[in-house]
């Protein structure tokens, strides 16, 4: 019997996205699971380029789409927080500045200096969401961080978002917590099916999507709103 050929399906992520976000800025990403929330974080961050249009990023970026990328799981915390700072751009010199300042943030206590193989999911999670935001970006770009960790460290993690959007400049935040977009960003964007729905003040298109999950797509009109 001889092969058939696989047909080939291209599916846009996104579609169309045109958009500006000014400098001191904290803006949230909403939608559905599949909307293109982290493609549209991922070509920000220049994971993935555009296959068309372009992306203009003016300043340094840190990124917790991939936490604890540059660490090494057989060396201890204390050691992986050089490699994972060098790994996330930031120099010797700024790394032995901020070096007690990201352990401390991180709370791992002895475990700093047991190989990271034996940390837990949240202990991984702790040590490289504190490296990512020590590094004062002027854009920071974060998926979902908030899951990071119990409560008390989710309190500690949004008021240090907070302070590196309002210090560094930029911050993107990817969640599905209207509450945390809410608390922690003056604008928002809505994607649904790789294309931005609506953009504006938090609560206003908030709204317009919580209202959107309750109609459902075929009886929706922005216009209604």
């Amino acid at each position: 019997m001889g092969r058939g050929k696989r047909e080939v399906h291209e599916v846009e992520a996104l579609r169309d996205i045109s958009f500006e976000v000014e400098h001191g800025t904290s803006i949230g990403i909403i939608g559905a699971n599949g909307a293109g929330k982290s493609t549209l974080m991922r070509a920000i961050a220049g994971i993935l380029p555009p296959s068309k249009g372009r992306i203009e990023v003016h300043g340094r970026v840190s990124t917790l789409l991939a936490l604890g990328v540059g660490f090494n799981r057989k060396l201890s915390g204390r050691e992986n927080v050089i490699l994972g700072g060098l790994a996330a751009g930031m120099t010797r010199k700024e790394l032995e500045e901020r070096y007690d300042e990201i352990t401390e943030f991180a709370e791992l206590g002895e475990f700093i200096d047991m190989p990271m193989k034996t940390y837990s999911s949240g202990m991984y999670s702790r040590l490289a969401f504190s490296v990512a935001v020590h590094l004062n970006p002027d854009i920071l770009l974060i998926d979902e961080a908030l899951s990071t960790g119990d409560a008390k460290f989710k309190q500690k993690a949004a008021r240090k978002m907070r302070e590196v959007a309002e210090n560094a400049g930029t911050m993107f935040l990817v969640s599905h917590s209207m509450r945390s977009v809410k608390k922690l960003c003056n604008e928002c964007i809505w994607l649904n099916k790789g294309q931005v729905m609506m953009h504006g003040e938090p609560s206003e298109v908030i709204a317009a999507y919580s209202k959107f999950l309750e109609v459902g797509e075929d009886a929706f009109s922005l216009e209604d709103m």
